[in-house]
């Protein structure tokens, strides 16, 4: 359920005054660890791609046809965590989601249903008013 204008307000205000009264505190809770950890899963991941080509070429060497096989899917499914792990994280400088954000790129992250809401009750509220 998405929040009121009121109470998106009140969000944004409580905000403000952490970050005007701590803002060491804010800034700890403000993401990195998000950040850090989609690193870590690249990291990790692209460590796994590796292993899964060491775990091919040994297939191919030992003439074992299951162990390449083995190799490919590790190395397929840490291409896919790599690639995931690395859209999702969040660029130098850049909020990630949650965070505060200037209000102008709220209204631009909003969600089509959101938007689609927001539609239907002006109507609504167009119809009950005349």
């Amino acid at each position: 359920m998405p929040l009121s204008e009121h109470e998106q307000r009140m969000l944004e205000q409580m905000e403000r005054a952490l970050y005007a009264e701590d803002p060491k505190f804010a800034t700890a809770l403000e993401g990195s660890g998000l950040r850090t950890y989609t690193r870590r899963r690249v990291y990790q991941a692209v460590a796994g791609f590796l292993v899964g080509i060491a775990l091919l070429m040994a297939g191919m060497v030992a003439k074992q046809v299951w162990l390449s096989v083995v190799g490919f899917l590790v190395m397929l499914g840490c291409a896919v965590l790599a690639v995931t792990g690395w859209r999702k994280a969040p660029k130098p400088g850049e909020q990630p989601a949650g965070g505060p954000q200037p209000r102008d790129q709220g209204r631009q992250r909003r969600s089509m249903m959101d938007r689609i809401e927001q539609r239907w009750q002006r109507r609504r509220d167009e119809q009950q008013g005349q």
